[in-house]
């Protein structure tokens, strides 16, 4: 009778695809391999090792198990872990030299080690709960791909946006606010917030040009 004595490595993403080395003794002949009650392929390298597929399966601990004519071996925990997703990123934009908090949602977030935009970490980021991340963005250009990674895998990822603000016709007005504001610059897309300081305008409008290599302008009534 098959007996296992350890699986490497003994845990996974839930998405299963992880290659699993199976130690033991009385490897031999037509054999099953089941991570929980799932069967999975396998290769018989030789009477004291097997290399599995994990399966899908549930986030949580299921046994492995290998079953042969002669019986079935011991069973060894093997630990489904949860992938993180994301579906959004709020606001969706920020300046090209970083600093922006960012608000990221999504589910199984609570293990995340790692946030990504387009590559770069992070600046800092907090997980608020197991659908929640604030993150300040790093200083960055066009449009990235934010990601976070997780023990069970990396996530899909949303977008974000490097604003590039090149000019703001008038630069300077009354304390009274209630003057029209040109702000022209790259990569103006929506939904857009814009703020005077830490205080959004009273009104936005937004002109797109026609060509989409030409600046865009967004015109501002500030308060």
């Amino acid at each position: 009778m098959p007996t296992i004595t350890a699986v490497s490595p003994a845990s996974g993403p839930s998405t299963g695809g992880t290659s699993v080395v199976i130690t033991g003794t009385g490897f031999g002949g037509p054999t099953t391999v089941r991570f929980g009650a799932t069967a999975t392929t396998f290769t018989l390298d030789s009477a004291t090792q097997i290399t599995a597929i994990a399966p899908g399966g549930a986030v949580g601990t299921v046994q492995v198990t290998v079953t042969d004519g002669t019986g079935a071996s011991n069973g060894v925990a093997y630990e489904y872990l949860a992938v993180p997703s994301l579906t959004g990123a709020t606001p969706g934009q920020g300046s090209t030299a970083g600093g922006t908090t960012v608000v990221l949602t999504g589910t199984g977030l609570s293990d995340v080690t790692a946030v990504s935009f387009g590559g770069v970490p992070a600046t800092s980021f907090t997980v608020d709960s197991d659908t929640q991340i604030t993150a300040v963005s790093p200083a960055g250009t066009g449009i990235v791909v934010v990601t976070v990674t997780a023990p069970g895998g990396t996530s899909s990822g949303v977008s974000f946006v490097y604003v590039v603000v090149t000019a703001l016709a008038p630069a300077s007005g009354p304390a009274a606010g209630f003057n029209t504001v040109t702000v022209t610059g790259t990569n103006f897309t929506g939904p857009l917030t814009v703020r005077f300081g830490a205080r959004r305008p009273r009104s936005r409008s937004i002109r797109l040009p026609r060509s989409p290599r030409s600046p865009r302008r967004v015109r501002e009534r500030c308060r």
